[in-house]
């Protein structure tokens, strides 16, 4: 069964489609690329379902292009499912709300940005205009997976897309940045990565002893901000004593 939602302008979107995952999920799937729009809806109906829950549902999980839905079969049928979300789909309002903005410090190069210097000598281009490029667009999170609070991002300048290693590495550290496809990334975790990675940042994506583990959510926007090696060693110092708190612009 398909639905309609209402874009923000008032016009009728795609109709989704929902899929079937095994016994105890349902996919709803809005298109079939990474599309800011698509993911506006993915974020809109996990936010409605966590505003007003229904009974039996048991977690949202948003992904580029889809929303995965969760739930008890014993207390709701997925045929059910269906119909309850094609009807929340209906008057679903997208809104004309941003993601919170973050301003990101990334140290280039370095030992975990090993893959500046060659990248930008494949794309023709000076490692300083590589950084250049890179932090002067504003990205979208997508989405947070693969790890605990990994960070997937869009929004990146064609010209510095890049495919990833045909051998990934077996240990990249948290806090590196960067870019795989269309796709960039912070890792949260260390381990391992078949990414390009350009520089490190000395917030953390996850820490599971800060009252909320994720630092970043789906939906959010980004810039980056090259800092000296010098100064992202004192933001780790400050945070890891907590002295600093990495907030979004315009928070406390």
């Amino acid at each position: 069964m398909n639905a309609l939602a209402h874009t923000a302008n008032g016009q009728k979107a795609a109709n989704p489609v929902f899929l079937a995952v095994g016994d105890s999920a349902l996919a709803v799937q809005f298109g079939d690329s990474v599309d800011p729009q698509a993911n506006r809806k993915v974020i809109a109906l996990g936010h409605s379902l966590d505003s007003d829950p229904v009974a039996g549902v048991l977690e949202c999980v948003p992904t580029y292009r889809s929303l995965l839905v969760n739930y008890d079969p014993e207390i709701l049928r997925g045929a059910e499912l269906e119909v309850l979300l094609a009807l929340r789909l209906a008057d679903l309002e997208l809104g004309d709300e941003a993601g919170r903005l973050w301003h990101v410090p990334v140290v280039y190069g370095g030992a975990v940005g090993m893959d500046l210097d060659a990248l930008a000598e494949e794309k023709g281009m000076t490692p300083e205009a590589l950084i250049a490029l890179h932090s002067s667009v504003e990205c979208r999170v997508y989405m947070i997976g693969f790890a605990p609070g990994f960070t997937y991002l869009g929004g990146l300048p064609a010209a510095i897309h890049t495919p990833r290693l045909a051998v990934p590495r077996q240990s990249i550290p948290a806090g590196a940045v960067g870019i795989g496809g269309q796709q960039g990334s912070i890792n949260s975790v260390t381990g391992p990565s078949g990414w390009r990675f350009i520089g490190w940042t000395p917030w953390r994506a996850f820490d599971p002893a800060r009252a909320e583990p994720f630092l970043f959510a789906a939906g959010d926007r980004m810039r980056f901000v090259p800092v000296s090696a010098e100064a992202g060693t004192e933001i780790a110092e400050n945070i890891a004593a907590g002295r600093l708190l990495p907030t979004p612009e315009g928070k406390a």
